[in-house]
């Protein structure tokens, strides 16, 4: 069994819309799939650059409690992004070049999240070992997800191993971080989310 890391946004309900509209303007310009309609819980429908489970077939979460997407995503360009990009044959890139179109990256949203049931969470993995080491290495990703974050009006971004060990705390509060979960600070999840404001505010 291959690498699983991925990142971890919390976020009220209410802005899940939001931020999947964030998420939109983060695809690639040439990136070419049939439009995606979603219904979300509360009635907001979205069209998304994307699919779920590789089909374009409208999706209605009113009834789900979760809607699960293949997103395909422009990621700067540092240089653990560039030697990914070399490694897997995804192309050259030219000098000037400081964006890149990657993907797969598997996205599922949960209308209430396990760590807290009144937030929503919308959490990002790597489709291979590959990408793993690169979601771990790079800073021009963990950019990524927190700026998503921080547009999406977040209360918080995790960095997730998928292995059960400590995750790292990316965005907090409206600003980045870099703390453990099992550390002085957070000693387990449930400190985390005690930081966190009530939903409703």
């Amino acid at each position: 069994m291959g690498l699983n890391y991925g990142y971890d946004i919390y976020l009220r309900p209410r802005d899940v819309a939001g931020a999947l509209g964030n998420l939109a303007e983060l695809a690639p310009p040439d990136h070419r799939v049939p439009p995606l309609e979603v219904m979300l819980p509360g009635g907001d429908q979205l069209t998304l650059p994307f699919t779920s489970n590789f089909k374009s077939e409208p999706v209605d979460c009113s009834v789900s409690g979760t809607l699960d997407l293949d997103t395909s995503l422009m990621f700067g360009v540092d240089d653990v992004v560039r030697e990914y990009v070399v490694s897997q044959a995804h192309g050259r890139l030219t000098e000037g070049n400081d964006r890149v179109g990657l993907g797969y990256v598997y996205l599922t949203v949960r209308f209430a999240s396990s760590a807290h049931p009144r937030y929503a969470s919308m959490e990002f993995w790597a489709a291979t070992s590959a990408m793993s080491r690169m979601f771990a290495r790079s800073a021009r990703v963990r950019e990524l997800f927190t700026g998503l974050t921080a547009a999406s009006n977040g209360v918080c971004c995790l960095f997730d191993t998928g292995e059960g060990d400590p995750e790292e705390v990316c965005w907090l509060s409206g600003g980045r971080e870099r703390e453990i979960v099992s550390g002085p600070r957070f000693p387990d999840l449930r400190a985390l989310v005690a930081t966190w404001p009530d939903p409703d505010e």
